[in-house]
């Protein structure tokens, strides 16, 4: 009878301390992934990681779908694209800006695409952050992903990101970050002149 509370006991310690090492396993990857798009850590700062998929109509936003339209919506961390035949109709999660002061709102177009973009921060980005490298090349460490597009707007992107953990957050410097799964399909779709407002 006196072995039973034993059992138990020496069950509960083991299970207990496998669990302990396990965690304890992990914390080194955890810490060596840090964050590819080379913004503060969001995981002090962010708490919830939240999108609000809602499809949505074009007609309020835009008065034609020549060449196709995407809309972001900085608030619902989303991004809409209708393609100008209206075949298409595509929403995406997003990372958006951190602060309203990196984001910008309006009207705008795609003027350029390119597949494997470099990265070269700004002179702003680099007074925030004096320890970051002045350019980055194409790969994975790249903040930019896979694909990017250029908007009119000096600086700003819809591009990819390696760091899945940003979207849906406010974590991107004034560019809309998608999983480079998505910005690859939508890279596909987008042309040179498509429509873009963000809201």
């Amino acid at each position: 009878m006196s072995t039973k509370p034993n059992n138990k006991l020496n069950r509960r310690l083991f299970l207990g301390t496998s669990a302990a090492a396990l965690g304890a396993l992990a914390t080194p990857a955890l810490a060596q992934s840090g964050s590819t798009e080379l913004e503060s850590d969001i995981a002090g700062s962010v708490t919830r990681n939240i999108s609000s998929f809602r499809s949505l109509q074009w007609q309020p936003y835009f008065s034609n779908l020549k060449k196709g339209a995407i809309l972001v919506d900085t608030t619902s961390r989303a991004l809409h694209f209708w393609s100008e035949d209206q075949s298409i109709y595509k929403l995406y999660p997003t990372s958006v800006p951190m602060t309203d002061d990196l984001t910008r709102r309006g009207r705008t177009s795609i003027i350029k695409k390119v597949v494997g973009p470099d990265w070269r921060p700004t002179a702003s980005m680099l007074k925030r952050n004096p320890e970051w490298p002045h350019y980055i090349p194409p790969g994975p460490q790249n903040p930019l992903g896979t694909h990017a597009m250029y908007l009119t707007w000096q600086y700003y992107r819809i591009h990819g990101t390696h760091d899945t953990r940003k979207i849906g957050r406010r974590s991107s410097n004034g560019c809309i970050g998608l999983y480079n799964e998505d910005i690859a399909e939508l890279f596909g779709l987008c042309q040179i002149g498509t429509q873009v407002l963000l809201i």
